[in-house]
């Protein structure tokens, strides 16, 4: 794999200026030894640099997110694929543009990190996964909860036997709909909050435990609630996501998972966000004081240094759990138990 060396900082192009586009800008900026070179949106009027903040997560700021005097700002993607600067691009765009704007990229020789969901067909991840094997670059498919302190240790918790067997788990992701943009509201392009807001607990439940042998899914795209069976793990497993009604509903994230000796809570409004419940006493483990995004941007511009991909999420990953949401699509659809083929 061709890596970025010497004591250059890795050049990032950041395509999509949405949300999540602007979360990675920012998360690049935190993350050291890389420098945004290039943006590019269709929106002509996100290329002022401005920090329109908006979403789940932080509020409005008025600081400015980025210098358009200082890097190429652009409503073309191919000058960010053309650019010799470049060696990492985020793909930030809808999502049903990810796929093909991540093969240009590598064909571009470049480096990508993909935002979820990759695709929300299981083909469509598997194609972009086919021809990212056939290029000495890195293609990555963005999981920013693995790197959220507070849930990057649980995956560990739960191997190590520390505390032995899992029990029970339950995870719930839930907030208003997002209205920054309409897309959302097309599921045939979004996958609605199953694909979009969903996929992080899934992906955790699969880091945890593995790939299920089967759901059952009850709800809606907008908002599900899903029973993942285990030919050998626990008992229960249980992920609730999706969007609320009212446009002020606040965001949430947590996970309560019981073992046998300990019982491992996460609560996004609670400080320290995670606590340890061990023999009635209480510990709260040490956490990073970031977000996921920061971690995963750090991790990503790592590997493309050094080549040692080995930390990072993988195509054939989110091909499972791309898998795994298709079957709670087709669980919601005929409201019965569907078992992974």
């Amino acid at each position: 794999m061709s890596i970025v060396s010497g004591s250059a900082p890795v050049g990032v192009g950041v395509i999509g200026l949405g949300f999540m586009g602007a979360t990675h800008v920012r998360s690049y900026a935190k993350a050291g030894g890389c420098r945004v070179v290039a943006v590019c949106d269709g929106n002509a009027e996100l290329l002022d640099g401005r920090d329109r903040r908006a979403g789940n997560i932080g509020e409005a700021g008025e600081e400015q997110l980025f210098d358009p005097r200082a890097m190429l700002a652009t409503t073309d993607p191919e000058a960010v694929l053309s650019d010799a600067r470049v060696d990492l691009v985020s793909v930030c765009t809808p999502t049903d543009t990810h796929v093909d704007l991540a093969i240009r990229a590598l064909d571009a020789g470049k480096h990508v990190l993909v935002e979820k969901p990759v695709a929300i067909s299981v083909g469509e991840v598997e194609r972009l996964r086919a021809h990212a094997a056939g290029v000495v670059r890195l293609c990555v498919p963005g999981m920013c909860m693995r790197y959220w302190p507070g849930w990057d240790v649980l995956p560990g918790l739960v191997r190590s036997g520390t505390y032995g067997r899992v029990l029970s788990a339950r995870f719930e992701r839930l907030g208003a709909a997002p209205a920054w943009s309409g897309f959302y509201s097309d599921d045939s392009r979004s996958g609605g909050a199953l694909f979009d807001l969903h996929v992080h607990d899934v992906d955790m439940v699969h880091r945890c435990f593995g790939a299920p042998s089967g759901v059952r899914s009850i709800g809606r795209t907008g908002h599900v609630v899903t029973s993942y069976a285990f030919d050998d793990g626990p008992p229960m497993v249980i992920a609730e996501g999706g969007w609320l009604s009212d446009p002020k509903a606040a965001f949430r994230i947590r996970y309560v998972v019981e073992f046998e000796g300990a019982l491992a809570e996460f609560d996004l409004d609670r400080s320290p966000a995670m606590s340890l419940l061990v023999g009635g006493e209480q510990r709260c483990p040490e956490l990073l004081d970031e977000s996921g995004y920061e971690g995963q941007a750090r991790a990503v511009v790592e590997a493309v240094r050094t080549g040692n991909a080995n930390a990072l999420a993988t195509m054939g990953e989110a091909i499972d759990v791309t898998r795994t949401i298709e079957l709670e699509a087709a669980s919601l659809r005929s409201g019965r138990a569907e078992a992974r083929g």
